[in-house]
């Protein structure tokens, strides 16, 4: 849930590899780390089809009141959802030196899914509660509660499970060899340019990412510049991938 994410300070928390370098900056950045164009499309068709939804629950609705309250969380329900698959964000940070940048990044979704899932069992197995009161019958629907609380449970234990889930990786930028800056203001991102060698003897040249915040952007810019004034430097939109960026074709 992108919307259920705790704010917290992970900057000191990072397990460094060189923290014996002094640090020019650090700091951190949630982000949606992707194109964020088509998912913009898809949560544009996502928001129509839960408008549709909600109309439609409204409309079979003979009750003004009732049917209003069903079209809003039908409507509600099915934006959330969207949001939550086309607005997923990642939590990046960075550590600059003067040798390199060190990066720690994850998707922390899978965060606030587990307290979401330990709450639902909770609540839906109090209403279980209630309705085997009244008939115990109804016991049979205890496997939903008991199967939601056992699935947070193994997710809240299982170390490995949760570092596949939250992407969690860590890589180095070895900026002082950048070949080429490009910027994207729009998006506060600088892309750093290096140059692969396959073991066929093939090449090929991609975009390390450095996301900043607004209020850092100029400065950590003016670091780059003035210690690399030799590296050409261009403007402009950049294609986003997973773990690069590529100048648009």
């Amino acid at each position: 849930m992108w919307f259920i994410q705790p704010k917290r300070d992970y900057v000191a928390e990072m397990p460094w590899r060189h923290a014996d370098e002094p640090a020019v900056m650090t700091w951190q950045i949630r982000t949606r780390d992707y194109d964020i164009f088509y998912a913009n499309l898809m949560f544009y068709m996502i928001l129509a089809i839960a408008t549709v939804g909600a109309v439609a629950v409204y409309s079979f609705n003979e009750h003004f009141m009732s049917s209003l309250l069903l079209g809003g969380v039908m409507f509600a329900f099915l934006l959330l959802v969207g949001m939550s698959m086309t607005h997923q964000t990642a939590i990046i940070v960075y550590r600059l030196t003067d040798k390199r940048i060190e990066v720690f990044s994850w998707k922390p979704q899978i965060d606030s899914v587990k307290p979401v899932m330990k709450w639902t069992a909770i609540i839906s197995g109090v209403g279980v509660l209630c309705l085997v009161l009244v008939n115990p019958d109804f016991i049979i629907a205890a496997i939903g509660p008991i199967g939601i609380g056992a699935m947070a449970a193994l997710m809240g234990n299982s170390k490995d499970y949760q570092s596949m889930v939250r992407n969690e990786e860590y890589h180095e930028i070895d900026w002082p060899n950048t070949e080429d800056i490009a910027v994207w203001r729009k998006r506060r991102l600088i892309g750093l340019r290096f140059t692969w060698n396959n073991e066929d003897g093939s090449h090929y040249s991609v975009y390390s990412k450095v996301y900043c915040h607004k209020k850092d952007f100029e400065k950590c810019l003016d670091i780059f510049k003035q210690r690399l004034p030799d590296t050409p430097y261009r403007e402009g939109k950049l294609v986003v991938h997973s773990h690069f960026a590529t100048l648009p074709e």
